[in-house]
């Protein structure tokens, strides 16, 4: 008998059981589409959702076709990154304290870092206009500055065609002139002096600017920028960070609290806001050794022991750099009459607020923001709960570490500090 037909059946059957288990090695996803289509039609899969009707499944992540994507602009250089940082809720100072406090993290602008890349951005493009500097012409811009002016003018004088010649304080945190270096400018470390001696640093950008100017040798011009009383830098702050902070806010907040080294923010600020809201309060934050305090409560700037003008010591006797000043200015005399209250702040309390910021929030920021934040949560226990409180965090704890975090400490592994460490005990 012929056994061709059983061996060709049997052939065949072997050849569909290699077929199938090769299918299955190369394509693992058949079992699990077979296992989905055997699910019950009544219930929605992965839903728990009983249902007799049919659900048609429809992709709606894929709404626009490459080619019809919206057009975004892109920012023309690094001065493009400067200006609408954002606000966000400080949640362990707002918990405590009942009051929603928001900080305008200025530490993000795009350019030094700092809310001085407001104004160093506004005071260069101010002098372009009057026809004070010419890019890629060897102009150079001199500022006498603790660290963060100077910082942003190099970035953005790099960006914009200019050179820059810094001049600050001897006592300031390393890293600020040692990041200014790496940026191309040059740095003039001065002894600490008062504003009366010629060598005082910005005495001595002043003459360096018009000594640049007076040489027929040198290609170029010297302008000096003038932080302190040009006007371009509270109007930055009233052009910029005062309708940024109206808009977030959707216009509703009760305080503001800045400190105030040059003035420009808190009195651009304060000028914005002051019209459109209906009773904000704008609050000095002031360190100690500051006279800022002084001028608001009294009317005056005095020490104890010295009259006004006739100050000869450094120019403010704390660990705190940025803000803090013992002569009055053009820029924050602009504002001063707007300016409501001052709070004096420690350089105990900015360290320990320092410290609470980065335990509670991982919030790593220089020692006037920590000024700030002590201002603002001492006014929220004076306003009491349900009122919104707007500062200011200017730069990162990063460019503090020589000085301020030096003596400040390290956090460590402490995660239950108590506000009334930085505070004091709460007063019923």
């Amino acid at each position: 008998m012929d056994n061709r037909p059983r061996l060709y059946l049997t052939a065949a059957f072997l050849c569909g059981v290699l077929l199938t288990l090769g299918f299955k090695d190369f394509y693992p996803d058949l079992e699990r589409r077979f296992r989905r289509r055997r699910v019950p039609t009544d219930t929605v899969a992965g839903a728990g959702l009983a249902t007799k009707d049919q659900i048609d499944l429809e992709d709606h992540t894929r709404s626009q076709k490459p080619d019809k994507a919206h057009h975004v602009e892109v920012p023309e250089g690094i001065e493009a990154c400067v200006g609408n940082t954002p606000l966000f809720r400080i949640k362990s100072l707002s918990e405590e304290t009942g009051c929603e406090i928001l900080a305008k993290a200025e530490f993000l602008n795009g350019a030094g870092g700092s809310p001085k890349d407001r104004v160093a951005l506004n005071m260069i493009k101010t002098a372009e206009e009057q026809g004070l500097l010419t890019p890629h012409s060897g102009d150079t811009i001199y500022e006498g500055t603790v660290g963060s002016t100077g910082i942003s003018l190099a970035t953005i004088c790099r960006a914009r065609g200019y050179l820059a010649h810094i001049c600050m304080p001897s006592d300031q945190a390393t890293e600020k002139s040692d990041l200014l270096l790496k940026l191309g400018a040059v740095v003039d470390r001065v002894p600490p002096a008062p504003i009366i001696d010629p060598m005082h640093f910005v005495n001595r950008a002043r003459s360096l600017a018009a000594d640049h100017t007076a040489d027929p040798k040198r290609p170029g011009r010297g302008y000096f920028a003038d932080q302190f009383e040009n006007q371009a830098n509270w109007q930055s702050h009233y052009e910029g960070t005062g309708p940024e902070i109206f808009s977030q806010c959707g216009g509703k907040l009760d305080a503001f609290v800045a400190g105030a080294g040059t003035g420009g923010t808190i009195a651009g600020v304060a000028r914005f806001l002051k019209p459109k809201l209906s009773g904000p309060r704008v609050v000095l934050a002031d360190p100690q050794g500051s006279g800022l305090f002084n001028r608001i409560k009294n009317g005056v700037m005095f020490h104890t022991l010295e009259r006004e003008g006739t100050r000869r010591r450094s120019q403010v006797d704390t660990i705190v750099e940025g803000i803090g000043i013992n002569r009055v200015t053009a820029n924050f005399e602009a504002g001063r009459e707007l300016i409501d209250d001052a709070i004096k702040v420690s350089d105990e309390e900015a360290m320990a607020m320092a410290r609470w910021l980065a335990e509670k929030d991982g919030i790593f920021v220089g020692s006037s923001s920590a000024v700030n934040c002590v201002a603002a949560a001492r006014l929220a226990r004076q306003l009491g709960p349900g009122n919104r409180i707007v500062t200011i965090l200017c730069d990162s704890g990063t460019r503090h570490l020589s000085k301020f975090w030096a003596q400040a400490g390290n956090v460590g592994g402490r995660t239950e500090s108590q506000l009334e460490e930085i505070l004091g005990p709460r007063q019923e």
